[in-house]
């Protein structure tokens, strides 16, 4: 996750390190998960979030403050916690809006998978037949195999220099030309600025007008405006800027709800149901979980997670610097938000602390068959 600011997401800055070794993981032919069934209890907020006492919902209240407690100790500065479309608990100031970082990139894949289903991106294009490429030193030739699927998953294989990344990532990049398209894992911003330069030329949109347009609207935001995105320009270095936004705890909330139903808002399919499945089923190993296309998930695409995980359930997320994360538990019809506003403390919420988070929420659960196994307590 990159920002401007000198400080890197400690946990992150290890795990692109971790994937230098163990990154070049292949993808896999495991079928993306089914379309979640709900039951008559889900709801969808309307102009206002419903809010509901844990305890309609199954939840202790004891359970839920021990877990709201460890968030705002860790620098959590806001926060929602929504089981079956109600807010079973919130902190801070949910209406107020900071920077995503790098959760913006969940919202720029769902952009991609509408343009997808409306026919102007086809995944498998490759950049040569895009008519893509950058400043010197330009792409390669073998470079410009890369197609739009490989940059979603962080597979292009293409190192070239970018923009609005930190020294950490920098030094974890490997050297240019070292590896093909699709065949290693590293977490590249030339990969997610170039989609959306791709997305702004094929779809003919401004990514914050288009996600006002496309997203905001249909599932109500109450506080997003296309003035809150803006372009950090990466020239002489990349022809592609950045897109970082503004968004509230309470408007990203909705974004995840309307994941965690499978792209469906009320009656109206906003995000095609298949790319939701497609997205957010991992397609490389991470050190401890997977990677979709910009999504993360608790689920490798091969093999056991890591031994610090804390999340026993498939759980996917929108993650981005400082602890900005957007949680989805498909089977617990349950969203958990936590963002960490720079402004209001100087302590960051890495993966680890925010699993443990979503543990203790799954843990206030525990009486109704919610929460983990009963004596299982995660590393942080």
């Amino acid at each position: 996750m990159e920002n401007d600011a000198p400080r890197y997401l400690a946990g992150k800055a290890v795990a692109i390190l971790l994937a230098l070794t163990c990154g070049a993981c292949s993808t896999n032919d495991r079928p993306a998960s089914a379309p979640v069934q709900y039951d008559s209890q889900s709801s969808f907020p309307g102009t206002e979030w419903q809010r509901t006492a844990p305890a309609t919902q199954g939840f202790s209240q004891e359970g839920i403050d021990k877990a709201i407690g460890y968030a705002k100790r860790e620098g959590s500065t806001s926060g929602m916690i929504v089981h079956h479309g109600m807010v079973v608990a919130e902190w801070g100031d949910v209406s107020a809006r900071s920077n995503l970082y790098s959760a913006r990139k969940s919202l720029m894949s769902a952009l991609i998978g509408i343009a997808v289903a409306h026919g102007q991106i086809h995944l498998d294009a490759t950049l040569a037949q895009l008519g893509i490429d950058d400043n010197a030193p330009s792409l390669s030739p073998t470079e410009k195999q890369a197609t739009v699927r490989m940059m979603l998953q962080a597979r292009s294989g293409i190192y070239h220099p970018t923009v609005y990344e930190t020294a950490a990532m920098q030094a974890a990049k490997p050297p240019r030309y070292s590896h093909s398209p699709g065949e290693f894992w590293y977490y590249n911003n030339w990969d997610f600025n170039t989609v959306g330069a791709i997305y702004r030329q094929a779809a003919g949109n401004d990514i914050f007008t288009a996600l006002k347009r496309e997203i905001a609207d249909p599932i109500g935001m109450q506080d997003y405006r296309p003035s809150d995105g803006h372009y950090v320009s990466g020239e002489p270095a990349t022809r592609y800027p950045a897109y970082p936004l503004d968004m509230s705890t309470r408007d990203f909330a909705r974004f995840a709800l309307l994941y965690l139903h499978n792209g469906r808002w009320r009656d109206r399919q906003v995000v095609p149901a298949a790319w939701v499945a497609e997205s957010t089923r991992p397609y490389s190993n991470t050190p401890t979980g997977g990677y979709g296309y910009m999504w993360w998930t608790s689920t490798p695409a091969d093999g056991p997670r890591g031994p610090n995980a804390a999340l026993e359930r498939a759980t996917y997320w929108a993650d981005g610097h400082l602890g900005q994360y957007a949680v989805v538990v498909p089977s617990l019809d349950l969203v958990v938000v936590s963002r960490v506003d720079s402004r209001l403390t100087s302590k960051h919420v890495g993966q680890l602390k925010m699993e443990r988070l979503v543990w203790l929420i799954e843990a206030a659960g525990n009486a109704t068959g919610i929460g983990p196994e009963p004596g299982k307590t995660p590393a942080v």
